[in-house]
């Protein structure tokens, strides 16, 4: 008699993504092409790396005093240190006070688990987690599957093409006391400096405790401070939050997944405590970060003359985006193409809406194979000199051949009676 398996009531976990890069691979089409990689392309249609990773892991690979030892729980010391360095300034005042230190984590997931198991234990009476960004965040399900209420916003307003700081004061204002703001991609919303004192002066009265994500230092703007410049402003109001790093896209270096969990206290003692805390969490999930990014990003970073070269190969990339941007731009204004395409321009980083209404992508995607997400963001690094001509008539031929049926929102969940 054959035993019923134990496994018999598991019924199979709804896909959350992946389902668009699977078409797309049995899509047989000469044409097709795949806008919405996560990691930066180049012009060649390949993952970006920073040229001076594949010096490093040469050197890395070449050297016998390394030993191969778990690092301690907390992680690789100067890698932490250099993070933090990195996402506030050497100058800092809190990096100057001793008031900023960080646990190695793998990856932004392995952050905001860690974050997320602490604020679960130390924050009891705060489980009402809104989760703000430019795009709909998977950090949401990380504090949904730890038992948090989540509410999902997004900066993007699709009326209007433009990232929206009001929407960020109207859901702070209606907020309940004492929530967690978990923020992705603030940098996106240009603010005055009145703005920001008006927004940290409401957050601060509310008690609201902020959680920020840092994807992609550097790939913004091309500059490493202006990238990370908001920080500074709630350093100086006396704010403490936690701060996810994720380092993986700034080098290149994907399949690493390497970043911290950055925190900010009032003072050295407090933070010492939060840190004891935050390793025995990081002791039960994963035990020992990994090595090996760590130690190209360390050796990168620790090294002023591979530090300023890794520089210069984030702005060229920047300068490069910029560039492909303006090309889409000006090639959709030649072809007559209807509406105004200046909100390509005027966001930040390698992603970005197109602003392109349902039917549109449904249109580009089973008429000309170009697969993009149905919020329409893409990855404009995967726009190159080869396929730009046929990605921007195709825009056109959509938007020109489909009937208007309004921009398609992004996913809001708002609960704030």
């Amino acid at each position: 008699m054959t035993a019923l398996s134990v496994f018999l009531d598991v019924p199979p976990a709804q896909k959350l993504e992946g389902s668009l890069l699977k078409i797309y691979k049995q899509d047989d089409s000469s044409k097709k092409m795949f806008l919405a990689y996560k990691v930066c392309m180049t012009q060649e249609g390949q993952p970006w790396v920073s040229f001076v990773v594949h010096k490093i892991r040469l050197q890395l690979a070449q050297d016998p005093s390394l030993n191969y030892e778990y690092l301690p729980v907390m992680g690789m010391k100067s890698f932490i240190q250099a993070s933090l360095r990195l996402l506030f300034g050497k100058h800092s005042q809190v990096i100057v006070e001793n008031r900023a230190g960080g646990v190695h984590t793998v990856g932004d997931s392995g952050a905001f688990q860690l974050g997320a198991q602490f604020l679960k234990t130390w924050r009891q009476d705060s489980q009402i987690v809104y989760v703000i960004s430019s795009q709909i965040e998977h950090h949401g399900f990380i504090f949904q599957d730890m038992g948090f209420t989540v509410f999902e916003f997004s900066f993007w307003d699709p009326e209007q093409l433009c990232m929206d700081s009001n929407m960020l004061f109207s859901v702070v204002k209606q907020a309940p006391y004492g929530c967690i703001f978990v923020i992705g991609n603030i940098d996106h919303c240009k603010m005055t400096q009145y703005q920001w004192t008006k927004l940290m002066a409401t957050m601060k009265r509310k008690r609201i405790f902020l959680f920020f994500d840092i994807p992609y230092q550097g790939l913004a703007t091309g500059d490493l401070e202006e990238d990370t410049k908001f920080l500074q402003y709630f350093v100086s109001e006396g704010f403490e939050f936690f701060c996810s790093q994720s380092l993986s896209k700034s080098f290149g270096i994907y399949d690493e997944g390497v970043g911290i969990l950055a925190v900010v206290t009032r003072n050295n003692q407090l933070l010492l405590c939060v840190l004891s805390q935050l390793m025995n969490f990081a002791l039960a999930l994963w035990l020992n970060p990994p090595t090996s990014g760590a130690r190209i990003i360390t050796s990168i970073l620790c090294n002023p003359a591979l530090h300023e070269a890794w520089k210069l190969s984030l702005r060229e990339v920047a300068e490069h985006l910029l560039l492909i941007k303006e090309k889409v731009k000006e090639k959709l204004r030649l072809l007559g193409t209807p509406g105004s395409w200046d909100h390509i321009t005027n966001q930040n980083g390698t992603h970005g809406y197109l602003g392109l209404n349902y039917q549109q992508i449904e249109y580009l995607v089973k008429k000309k194979h170009i697969y993009i997400p149905k919020n329409g963001r893409i990855n404009f690094t995967c726009i190159n000199a080869c396929n730009i001509d046929y990605i921007t008539q195709s825009i056109n031929e959509a938007i020109c051949f489909t009937k208007s049926s309004g921009k398609k929102k992004t996913l809001q969940k708002v609960d704030i009676s």
